[in-house]
């Protein structure tokens, strides 16, 4: 499992690299610097907090998982 600190780190290193998508998507369509700036950060706002939610829950789901094997056996 991981801890909270984690899934904040990877929320923000993912968000930052994700605005700057967006953003620069935006501004390709648009032509104007400042709106889209506007729409990378509300994007990063709502986003942010829905992948940290996501990270949560899926720590809780043990689907995947591999059980951790005792270092040794008697």
């Amino acid at each position: 499992m991981e801890s909270t600190r984690r899934s904040i780190a990877k929320s923000l290193s993912w968000r930052i690299l994700a605005t700057l998508i967006t953003s620069a998507v935006a501004y390709a369509v648009t032509g104007r610097g400042e709106f889209a700036a506007t729409i990378g950060l509300v994007d990063t706002g709502f986003k942010f907090f829905i992948y940290f939610g996501h990270e949560r829950l899926w720590n809780r789901i043990p689907y995947g998982r591999l059980e951790k094997q005792p270092e040794y056996f008697i």
